[in-house]
């Protein structure tokens, strides 16, 4: 994906959920797109400001063939851990059993413990920590 495909994307997110601001850190680059106040004209305008560069692409690479993938169940907003400053329930490269805690969605100010169907080391955690992540969004990658 080139970055002005991605710019683009990152623009219809933007206007599909009415933001203002919207952040996207992809490796060591970071893009924030900001909305700006109502031109003469009557249309809002995007800026976005790459802070670092080269471009790196923003989709993550794929999983290996064997990687299980665990999925979003409900829409919420991704925690690694239990309370701000305490440690993340796991950590790429640590061994997970079925049903330990993953991490925690928080849906309507209810915070749900999310847990592995799987055995396996955690290869990947896509979602950043505060983020909201939608039904069906992969979050882990579990490999055997």
């Amino acid at each position: 994906m080139d970055e002005r495909m991605a710019l683009e994307a990152m623009l219809g997110i933007m206007r599909e959920y009415d933001l203002d601001e919207l952040t996207v850190r992809a490796g060591e680059a970071t893009y924030q797109l900001v909305a700006r106040a109502e031109s003469s004209a009557g249309a809002g305008t995007f800026a976005a400001q790459p802070e670092s560069s080269p471009p790196v692409p923003l989709l993550p690479p794929a999983p290996a063939p064997n990687a299980k993938k665990v999925n979003a169940p409900i829409v919420g907003v991704f925690y690694r851990s239990s309370a701000p400053g305490t440690e993340p329930f796991v950590e790429v490269g640590d061994r997970v059993e079925v049903g330990q805690v993953l991490c925690i969605l928080e849906a309507m100010k209810l915070m749900n413990e999310i847990t592995s169907d799987y055995a396996g080391v955690v290869s990947r955690i896509l979602p950043e920590n505060g983020a909201l992540v939608s039904l069906g969004e992969e979050m882990f990658w579990i490999e055997p």
